[in-house]
């Protein structure tokens, strides 16, 4: 059997009993003359034929019977937290007792049951919350069912702002999708919704990551994986603080989108520098617009960009202020608050020297790690290990001689800078 989480329901009573409590919760805030007539409706479809078996025995009469409270429930109900909660978690006990959960019944059902749970006004935002949740929590763990249940307190959550209160990680998201017995396309489908939760709660750094999960899960060369695509490289340009784009770069669906206008605009933040983004801009003009794309924050960023390529490209040694601001075409004034602020994003660690008008690189991130880039790391792991062999050398002649002094100097500089070092252990 299936295994679900843990939701503790606590009844008493027979099943009629039971429904009778469900009956009389629904009916609470109905008219007096529409609430009796209801209480007979549902005594009628209790009580059994003449000779017949209790409604405990008749699986078709107890089905029926939790079907008319099905019908009744319309909203939360008109009780406290504590009735409220309750009153929904027996009412799911019973519908997940009654049919199987993969039944057309038990789908439509919960489908009825969360629009209603959905958009229903309440007075207190967090026992909607936790019905939901138990609902979610109480059906099995590889259930179908979890997915629309799922899909509704996201888009609760995403309407009132309160999508925090959800504590959604991506890792409960890729063990979800592992365990729902749903399809491919409703794979994406969900993944698309929660993208646009977070888009609309306002926080698109985090709708990006999840952009690239959607964007994967669909076919390549579909029409929806190319537009996906298209989105999610929009969206990775237009995010000020977002410089990682190698992993879009490498999704199947981006690379199928070769020839679309964005792409190569992604290209030149890749690989290249303000030139090439000035002259992509003049071999199309009307893109940013057409994408919600703002040229000045496009500009910091490639300069910001293309100030840790020169950083990867010096590591380990002085990167001169000249250079700079060659590269970034800015004056020579400017290259400290530009050094500041890309040491601030966590592209580039390292000193800057008034006096040699420098930024010795302490460390760099690479726009993307091809051969290119390993071959450079393959260079300064064999300048490392020739410097540690001299270090080594030093040390230990330097232990020979009692000069502990050049040892902690070695030691210093190693620390320091991480490059090879000369020290006379004489």
């Amino acid at each position: 059997m299936a295994t679900a989480d843990s939701v503790s329901v606590f009844a008493e009573g027979t099943f009629e009993e039971q429904i009778q409590e469900l009956v009389d919760y629904a009916t609470r805030s109905s008219p007096e003359d529409e609430r009796v007539i209801t209480l007979q409706y549902f005594r009628d479809i209790a009580k059994p034929d003449e000779g017949g078996k209790p409604i405990e025995k008749d699986q078709e009469r107890r089905r029926n019977a939790l079907t008319f409270v099905l019908d009744q429930t319309k909203s939360l109900g008109d009780g406290s937290e504590q009735e409220t909660e309750g009153y929904f978690n027996l009412l799911f006990s019973h519908l997940l007792t009654l049919w199987p959960t993969n039944s057309p019944e038990i789908k439509h059902h919960v489908s009825s049951l969360v629009g209603v749970l959905a958009s229903s006004p309440s007075e207190h935002p967090s026992v909607r919350y936790r019905v939901i949740s138990n609902l979610f929590n109480a059906t099995p763990r590889n259930s179908a069912l979890r997915l629309p249940i799922y899909t509704a307190l996201l888009q609760v959550a995403a309407t009132n702002g309160e999508l925090e209160t959800l504590r959604l990680s991506r890792k409960d998201v890729e063990q979800w999708l592992q365990e729902w017995d749903i399809s491919r396309e409703e794979r994406s489908q969900f993944l698309k919704s929660i993208v646009d939760a977070f888009i609309q709660s306002g926080q698109p750094e985090t709708a990006y990551h999840y952009t690239l999960s959607y964007v994967s899960s669909l076919p390549s060369s579909s029409p929806e994986g190319q537009s996906a695509a298209i989105d999610a490289i929009a969206l990775a340009l237009r995010l000020p603080s977002l410089f990682d784009l190698d992993p879009l770069f490498k999704l199947d669906a981006v690379i199928s989108a070769k020839d679309h206008e964005l792409f190569s605009l992604l290209q030149v933040f890749l690989n290249s520098g303000l030139p090439e983004f000035h002259s992509w801009l003049e071999r199309h003009p009307a893109v940013l617009e057409k994408y919600e794309l703002d040229q000045a924050q496009l500009e910091r960023k490639i300069r910001l960009l293309s100030f840790a390529s020169l950083g990867f490209a010096h590591v380990g040694h002085d990167l001169p202020y000249s250079e700079v601001a060659s590269t970034l075409q800015i004056e020579l004034s400017q290259v400290e608050k530009w050094a500041i602020d890309v040491i601030r994003t966590g592209l580039l660690s390292g000193k800057l020297s008034q006096t040699t008008q420098s930024l010795h690189v302490y460390r760099s991130s690479a726009r993307t790690f091809e051969r290119e880039q390993w071959e450079a790391l393959e260079k300064r792991l064999v300048a490392w290990k020739a410097g540690l062999a001299s270090v080594l050398e030093v040390v230990t002649s330097a232990q020979k001689r009692g000069n502990g002094s050049a040892v902690s100097e070695v030691v210093q500089q190693v620390t320091q800078t991480g490059e090879s070092v000369q020290v006379d252990a004489a």
